[in-house]
């Protein structure tokens, strides 16, 4: 998105995006209607700058959250004031709507979601014309263009103003891209499955396409009322999800995100399955099948190191990268690797979808055990045996370098210490709340969790 002949270095670090878009607290900066209004208006420019038409097609989708009309409803302003031609499709997840703004040929595509978040919060990530988020340059030339004049100089008038559209299909046609994601030689029938949609965004598609292929679906969170978005719900509460694939006797439980790009598995025992057991499942499948690209796996540095040791003994590797999807699928590009994810849930099947998409992810671990002709269970055994991992999260009233924080950096260094080599000390600062998140990782879990619990501690003294 950024012209090649443009020189956005007045600005080198983002202000308003962090890992995942713009995110806060809705109706409090910097999730307002003005700044959603100068970003509408920046990313027509950007687009036009950036060789597109000089009335740029965006497509914007949403979840559930109840500040989302507030939202949209400005992105639209900002887009059709700039003379850029707006496509609403309303809730619908994130993946979709990357799909949406690659097959409609659009310039854009807006998501607004805050993705796990409470429905306090909200966001906004962007999508370019490929499908792929947006990079850090290109985020950092949206900020500059926001700060400029040229917004307020530029703006056209008349017949030039832009216009704005609703796509009543464009659930029903993300629906038949993820049915195009099962192998078409295989069925659901006779299966049980029950799909917690988090109230969110996949409230409607993923039972849709799950029944679509036959299975007997059991839905839960799919009655969103713009407050319950991932309340006690989703991937952030399998429990629920668990209970139920016990009562119902079911085969497999999968739990969304509030905008379904995140996925968590429920075993048939109501074990919880994660996204590391799901990436070297889907892995090792590939790896016996000769079709891991690069016989390589893109992971963050938050998976475990079981996961290492799964793919070298199946004869393959990971590749680590920064928490983030999005840096796991710019390193898959760069490699050529078709899969990758995280711990977390986001799993990315290059050649079905150009982000996470919890969907995708479920089907492609249904089409495993249809083939193999076994339970979740008896496939996860033994799939990746864990190095005992310790987490902590601290809410923090801001994010200070972790260096200058002394009493952190002690703890931090004892760990390292105390591990000698035979495991290690992750710890950073959320990129989407006030979080300060821990990772200790070893061979002896109690004395991880010593350790993690006194670098929270420290965090806690100093930040909190």
């Amino acid at each position: 998105m950024v012209p090649k002949s443009s020189n956005p270095t007045r600005k080198t670090e983002r202000k308003l995006f962090g890992t995942d878009g713009i995110r806060g607290v809705a109706n409090k900066h910097p999730m307002t209607s003005e700044v959603a209004v100068r970003l509408g208006r920046a990313l027509v420019l950007a687009c036009q700058r950036n060789g597109g038409s000089s009335r740029p097609k965006i497509v914007i989708g949403k979840d559930t959250r109840l500040s989302g009309y507030m939202l949209e409803t400005a992105l639209t302003s900002g887009i059709c004031s700039m003379g850029g031609e707006v496509w609403l499709v309303g809730p619908l997840p994130t993946p979709a709507i990357a799909f949406l703004t690659s097959s409609m040929r659009a310039d854009a595509g807006v998501v607004i979601s805050a993705s796990h978040n409470p429905y306090q919060d909200n966001g906004i990530k962007i999508f370019g014309r490929d499908g792929f988020k947006l990079s850090d340059a290109d985020e950092v030339f949206l900020e500059h263009l926001m700060e400029s004049h040229d917004l307020e100089t530029q703006q056209p008038d008349g017949g030039r103003i832009g216009q704005a559209f609703r796509l009543d299909d464009a659930w029903g046609r993300y629906v038949v891209e993820l049915k195009h994601c099962f192998p078409r030689d295989l069925t659901l029938d006779g299966l049980d499955v029950v799909v917690d949609c988090a109230n969110g965004a996949a409230y409607r598609s993923a039972p849709a396409v799950l029944r679509e292929l036959g299975a007997r679906v059991f839905a839960l969170g799919v009655r969103p009322n713009g407050r319950n978005i991932n309340l006690r719900c989703g991937s952030l509460h399998p429990e629920f999800a668990a209970a139920e694939v016990k009562r119902k006797g079911a085969d497999i439980g999968f739990c969304l995100d509030g905008d379904a790009d995140r996925l968590i598995v429920i075993d048939e025992k109501g074990q919880v399955v994660d996204g590391d057991a799901i990436m070297a499942l889907c892995a090792l499948r590939m790896l016996k099948e000769g079709t891991l690209a690069k016989r390589t796996l893109v992971a963050t540095v938050m998976s475990n190191l079981g996961l290492d040791h799964a793919l070298e003994k199946g004869g393959g590797k990971v590749v680590r990268t920064p928490v983030g999807d999005r840096y796991v699928v710019e390193e898959m590009q760069r490699r050529g690797c078709t899969l990758g994810g995280e711990q977390s849930g986001h799993l990315i099947f290059l050649e079905h979808a150009s982000t996470g998409d919890g969907m995708v992810a479920a089907l492609q671990t249904l089409a495993i055990m249809i083939r193999e002709g076994k339970p979740l269970s008896a496939l996860g055994r033994d799939v990746i045996h864990r190095i005992p991992q310790v987490h902590r999260t601290v809410t923090v009233r801001e994010r200070k370098p972790i260096p200058s924080l002394p009493g952190v950096k002690k703890a931090i260094a004892e760990a390292e210490r105390k591990l000698k080599g035979k495991g290690r000390v992750f710890v950073r600062y959320s990129g989407t709340e006030l979080k300060a998140r821990v990772l200790v990782e070893g061979p002896n879990e109690k004395e991880d969790t010593r350790l993690a619990d006194r670098i929270a501690d420290e965090f806690r003294k100093a930040l909190g």
